[in-house]
């Protein structure tokens, strides 16, 4: 662990000694990676945060390739309506629960003025 804080620091003191470069690509970088450094480097204060963001990367998959298929949505209230169903599908698998059941006894409930299903944990 010691010698990832070494890093951390070395890594810090490079982005601090380029915010001042004549190369404006390399100073918005500088500068945007030493404003965020302490995020960049949180998974080695906070156990159980991954140093990559593939699982939100795998969960959004799903999503993108069904919005290149469908040439996304033609309406403000489309994204939105697109954006729920997406939320409940994904939380379904993650949930280990039937996306298809919870769906469809969600508009059945809606239709007979039931309390709305939740998709927090139980």
């Amino acid at each position: 662990m010691a010698r990832l804080f070494r890093l951390w620091r070395r890594f810090f003191r490079l982005c601090e000694q380029h915010l001042d470069s004549k190369d404006e690509e390399v100073q918005v970088l500088a500068t945007a990676l030493f404003q965020h450094c302490d995020r960049l480097f949180a998974f080695l204060e906070h156990p159980g945060v991954e140093p990559t963001n593939n699982s939100a990367e795998r969960a959004l998959r799903h999503a993108v390739i069904w919005r290149k298929g469908s040439f996304g949505n033609q309406s403000a209230n489309g994204e939105v309506a697109t954006a729920r169903l997406l939320t409940a599908a994904r939380t379904c698998v993650i949930q280990r629960r039937n996306s298809l059941e919870f769906l469809t006894g969600s508009v059945r409930r809606r239709r007979t003025g039931q309390p709305a299903l939740s998709l927090l944990e139980r």
